[in-house]
């Protein structure tokens, strides 16, 4: 998800919207080891190793307060569902 997408959030309103067409990068020690992006409906699907990666978005200088939560964590043996929430820095 990506928000706020309006200057002034209103009870009824959506303040976010799904963060569609982005590109998050995956680093493990460091280094991009892969790259995906996200579908019209802001998700994506990727196969890692096992282990703890930071998360990032493509787009550089960061944006608001940039992506939350700021690592994943892949266990071994299946997916895990991680959700990501992007600050668009409107305020």
């Amino acid at each position: 998800m990506r928000g706020p997408v309006t200057p002034v959030c209103m009870v009824g309103q959506p303040c976010d919207e799904p963060a569609a067409n982005v590109r998050l990068v995956f680093l493990r020690n460091g280094k991009a080891v892969a790259r995906v992006r996200t579908d019209r409906d802001g998700r994506y699907r990727l196969a890692l190793a096992p282990g703890v990666y930071r998360v990032r978005t493509a787009v550089r200088p960061t944006i608001g307060r940039g992506i939350e939560p700021q690592t994943a964590r892949v266990p071994r043996g299946r997916y895990a569902r991680v959700d990501f929430s992007i600050d668009t820095g409107i305020r």
